[in-house]
């Protein structure tokens, strides 16, 4: 159990739920550990938060448990989407424990968000990867183009008709294929460099609309977060995360944190839980206003 989620299913105004999904990772697996890994490392935090003045276990958290993971990728997002539509319907905020990347699709479907908020190294804009569309390295093209929880008739380029969400801004990324910075130039992807997140005006980008945040933990440069499966030298600092979490949680329907695996000491699995804990404290904390 995620520590301080106290609450019942039917009290919950937030919900912890693992997707351990780990197949279509490209150098080094062990996502599937993630969500395991975030609530140990979750662990020694206190309870209290100063900020806020508020309790972690007085917010209302229930943790569900693992959704397991099997091996078609097409159908588990689809059976995960509805899990977790099933917690939006009881007017609860799902947090998501990867697993992959590619999770953060069914979350989209579930919440369905005017805008998808992306800490990530990786500009994820590809319509495959090597021949396979329910990658990792899809996950942000997948959502925009409207195919998150089900299994479309997709034209050529990866796309179709329904887009789930308006924009994406992606904050952190550092690397992609030709091919997917040409597709970051449209106007429904926002990305703004490592060096340039803390001067972007992310509260004017959102706005009013609805938003779903997800965090690759390999937005973080790997000096402090090196236990990720596709890990990006000259990524951000841990407060620069922190921060993007505070201004994106009052508006945000939805979060996940994903991509920690067990290669390392629990670094990427601390920052991943400080972070979830940091969205639902200022989440909160503007409920209670």
């Amino acid at each position: 159990m995620f520590p301080g989620a106290t609450a019942s299913r039917t009290d919950a105004a937030y919900v912890v739920v693992g997707a351990p999904l780990d197949i279509s990772t490209s150098f080094r697996p062990g996502a599937r550990f993630g969500p395991e890994r975030i609530r140990r490392f979750a662990r020694p935090f206190d309870d209290y938060d100063r900020r806020t003045d508020l309790r972690f276990s007085d917010c209302s958290v229930h943790d569900h448990g693992d959704v397991r993971a099997w091996d078609d990728a097409s159908e588990y997002l689809s059976w995960l989407a509805g899990e977790l539509r099933d917690v939006v319907d009881s007017d609860a905020v799902p947090l998501l424990l990867g697993g992959e990347h590619t999770v953060s699709s069914a979350g989209v479907a579930a919440v369905d968000p005017d805008v998808f908020v992306c800490l990530d190294a990786h500009l994820d804009l590809r319509a495959d990867y090597d021949g396979n569309p329910y990658s990792h390295a899809t996950v942000t093209r997948r959502i925009l183009d409207g195919v998150a929880d089900s299994d479309p008739d997709v034209d050529s380029d990866g796309g179709s008709a329904d887009p789930d969400v308006d924009e994406a801004i992606v904050l952190g990324a550092r690397t992609g294929s030709p091919e997917e910075w040409e597709r970051a130039e449209a106007d429904d992807v926002t990305v703004v460099a490592p060096e340039d997140v803390a001067d972007f005006d992310l509260d004017a980008a959102v706005g009013d609309r609805t938003a779903y945040l997800s965090v690759d933990v390999d937005a973080a440069d790997p000096g402090f977060a090196p236990g990720t499966g596709t890990p990006e030298p000259f990524g951000l600092d841990p407060r620069a995360l922190r921060d993007v979490v505070r201004t994106v949680a009052p508006r945000a329907a939805g979060f996940d944190v994903v991509e920690v695996n067990d290669r390392d000491d629990g670094q990427a699995a601390s920052l991943a839980a400080k972070l979830c804990r940091e969205f639902v404290y200022a989440h909160a904390d503007t409920a209670d206003d």
